[in-house]
């Protein structure tokens, strides 16, 4: 397991500490047969905690976020099941507040690791947003994405 050696924590922001494979297969799974397992992970003791099931019904857009879903834009993309691929980001400011506040609201870690990764984060983001597009996402800002997306007025009647 990676560890970020300068913050005394493994590393989950490693594309080595998660398991591309096992996550392109079980979203293939998923599209293939409505269901599949999931772990579920407490970040605060650094573990796999349990399971879950995931379905979806024939029709449904499945969506896969997060740090790593890049990781597996083109085996899905191979695998015939690949929508599109955006890497949605903000100002770095931004997603900084916005994880400091989950993570310490989550209790992921004690308050100056969130801080001191957090701020490591801060300093990656444009590295990690061309890490992304290598993998080929398309990095959009996410009222951009909400305009390419919308469907116009939905009317009731």
């Amino acid at each position: 397991m990676p560890r970020r050696e300068d913050l005394g924590i493994v590393d989950w922001d490693h594309p080595a500490s998660w398991d591309a494979d096992r996550a392109g297969a079980s979203l293939c799974e998923l599209v293939d047969t409505g269901r599949t397992r999931t772990p579920v992970y407490d970040i605060s003791t650094s573990r796999a905690v349990g399971h879950r099931e995931l379905t979806a019904r024939p029709d449904d857009l499945v969506l896969a976020e997060g740090i790593f879903a890049a990781e597996v834009v083109e085996r899905l993309g191979v695998a015939g099941i690949l929508h599109s691929a955006w890497c949605v980001h903000h100002h770095p400011a931004v997603t900084f507040v916005r994880r400091l506040v989950r993570d310490l609201r989550e209790h992921r870690k004690p308050p100056g690791v969130l801080l001191r990764r957090g701020m490591a984060l801060l300093r990656a983001e444009p590295e990690i947003v061309r890490r992304q597009t290598a993998l080929g996402a398309r990095a959009v800002r996410a009222r951009e994405l909400e305009r390419e997306l919308s469907v116009g007025p939905r009317t009731v009647g």
